[in-house]
């Protein structure tokens, strides 16, 4: 294996054809297939399947592709330190639960360690596709909350995918309202209180169970259910509609507005929320200060 092979075989995959990989290389197609047969060869696996319609990373070439682009981002940063040579752009993803503090967080880093060249992601998505991310590695670090309802499924899937589980801090439930929401007068709130208002909650695609909502209580049974995909619509319909959503009660007015506020439920529960990490890979200095900025905002 080659860090040049690992380059190809990455190409091959940000293509999806192995004619347009070459022309991005500047080598010739079958060179470029003839060192992938040696790649998958030398390591016993299949990272593309070939048919008629074209070229797709199989599962366990997804996993493959995963070390390999830390393999040349460690490569990048090294050149950088020692040789002062900029090869690519430095490079970072994180996916999160819908968290101002972890926007915080990633903002902070960027502005501190992008320098002139930078690609840097932040994937504010579905639970199950967080963990997915990280054990894949299309992400560094994952950030997530488990509590006594979600814990055994979380913890056993976090397991089956080498993931490790690191708690950041631990919040008692806050109800998220418009600030001129009735309910944004009083000092704490009931379920009871809740009732005649729409909750909103943060769709979950093919893994819409209880158990990998966002939203902690989400059993509770509720009339008006509104689901949406983003932290902006959903941020709307608090205020347009008197809605609420369930969450940690960390809020940044900085990043959503004044226009929000939250409020403490009455409730006997709590959040732990945490980061993940690949139990394999040892974390990027990139991913320990994003870390530590973390811990600053929450």
């Amino acid at each position: 294996m080659t860090l040049k092979q690992l380059q190809y075989a990455v190409t091959v995959a940000e293509t999806g054809n192995m004619t347009e990989a070459a022309k991005k290389l500047f080598i010739a197609q079958p060179s470029l297939t003839s060192s992938i047969h040696e790649l998958e060869k030398e390591y016993g696996i299949t990272i593309f399947s070939r048919s008629n319609k074209g070229i797709e990373v199989t599962p366990e070439g997804d996993e493959f592709l995963g070390f390999a682009r830390q393999i040349l981002d460690q490569t990048n940063l090294m050149n950088e330190r020692y040789i002062n040579k900029s090869v690519t752009k430095q490079r970072f993803c994180v996916s999160s639960q819908h968290y101002s503090f972890a926007v915080e967080a990633f903002v902070e880093l960027l502005k501190e360690q992008g320098g002139e060249k930078y690609e840097f992601h932040m994937r504010e998505t579905q639970t199950y596709d967080i963990i997915d991310d990280v054990s894949h590695l299309r992400s560094e670090i994952g950030v997530l909350y488990i509590n006594a309802f979600n814990e055994t499924v979380i913890r056993k899937t976090l397991k089956d995918n080498n993931l490790s589980f690191e708690p950041l801090f631990t919040a008692k439930p806050h109800v998220f309202l418009g600030k001129d929401n009735p309910l944004a007068q009083k000092k704490k709130i009931r379920i009871a209180d809740l009732k005649p208002y729409p909750r909103l909650s943060y769709e979950q695609g093919n893994h819409n169970s209880f158990y990998y909502s966002e939203e902690i209580l989400s059993t509770l049974e509720c009339d008006k259910d509104l689901v949406v995909c983003d932290r902006a619509t959903l941020f709307n319909m608090l205020i347009g509609l008197n809605g609420y959503t369930i969450c940690s009660g960390i809020i940044s007015e900085e990043l959503n507005g004044p226009h929000i506020v939250a409020r403490p439920l009455d409730v006997d529960d709590h959040m732990e929320i945490g980061y993940v990490l690949p139990t394999s890979i040892r974390p990027s200095h990139l991913t320990l200060r994003y870390i530590e900025l973390l811990k600053r905002f929450t």
